[in-house]
């Protein structure tokens, strides 16, 4: 008896990932969720030089900046609540002195754009179709950090805007990285402060929009992370205690699904012995003294250095 019912997906024939391969994500919640995985498995990734970007038109204007080495100045900041910030900008880059922040902002501009040069593969996750405009500015912001409603209007993204958008986001990359593969995909956290109705609308708007844009022969594609949370994990079980946010069984379940379509054979042998060296190295011994536990450190010190040996960038 089938109990499921399986998404069909298949490895990739081309463009692939393995472990001379250069990643950068950028999006919301859940790609931070599989750039950890990236991590833990010491694959070449970066994630969200500016934090968490929710919707698609913040990462069009971050690598708009980016690429036109447009940088900030102090006319881009703002103070609230003791706090120094940017409205293109996560929160979690803000800080008590404005001239440490116009650093850090201006730093992560070079940074980016070294990483958008050089990278093999973007993945891209999308949020939310809604959109805060800041009244007094008249822009689209990345995040109000807080400030007051009334500061901003809430627009949602039409298919065609966010078509647009996505189009300038690859001609802009491929100005500088013609090599360059996209990977998109759309977060499966529910942003139900929109409302039941309205995050529905969201996500839509953004899977017609990226449907619009996908493209194989062109090194554009799509991986459907949302559909697998809402068709192959259809239970609160695979949720954290808010209901909205895919826990870590969730998060394991696809990135399971990814490897299968996304990563190299040779790329999912080396990782299988990189998650075998982890859990070595999280052991904790019941004497760590002993002539056994000394043995079993020589023999993982063998393993490691052999890894590293293969792939210099990996340490441990």
């Amino acid at each position: 008896m089938n109990l499921q019912t399986q998404i069909p997906l298949k490895p990739l024939k081309y463009n692939q990932i393995d472990y001379n391969s250069t990643v950068l994500l950028l999006g919301s919640c859940f790609s931070e969720n599989i750039s950890e995985k990236f991590n833990y498995f010491k694959f070449q990734s970066t994630v969200n030089p500016f934090g968490i970007l929710f919707h698609p038109l913040a990462i069009e204007h971050l690598i708009t900046r980016v690429i036109n080495k447009d940088y900030y100045s102090e006319d881009d900041l703002y103070f609230y609540n003791e706090q120094w910030f940017c409205l293109d900008a996560h929160s979690k880059l803000n800080k008590t002195s404005k001239d440490e922040l116009l650093s850090v902002l201006n730093s992560q501009i070079d940074e980016t754009l070294d990483n958008l040069v050089n990278a093999s593969h973007v993945i891209i996750t999308l949020g939310t179709s809604w959109v805060y405009r800041h009244i007094e500015s008249d822009k689209v912001v990345a995040n109000c950090h807080k400030l007051p409603q009334k500061q901003f209007l809430k627009e949602l993204g039409s298919v065609d805007t966010i078509t647009e958008s996505l189009q300038a986001i690859i001609a802009l990359v491929k100005s500088v990285n013609p090599e360059v593969s996209f990977l998109f995909t759309v977060s499966p956290v529910r942003h139900i402060k929109d409302g039941f109705i309205e995050n529905t609308q969201s996500k839509a708007h953004l899977i017609a929009a990226i449907h619009n844009v996908v493209e194989p022969r062109n090194s554009l594609y799509y991986f459907p992370s949302y559909e697998i949370m809402m068709d192959e994990l259809r239970d609160y079980r695979f949720y954290n205690a808010d209901m909205l946010h895919p826990n870590e069984v969730a998060i394991d379940y696809i990135w399971g699904k990814f490897k299968t379509v996304w990563l190299l054979a040779d790329a999912l042998q080396t990782l299988d012995k990189i998650a075998a060296i982890q859990a070595k190295k999280a052991h904790r011994p019941f004497n760590s003294n002993s002539e056994a536990h000394q043995k079993f450190l020589s023999k993982l010190q063998l393993e490691m250095e052999d890894v590293c040996a293969k792939f210099p960038h990996i340490s441990f």
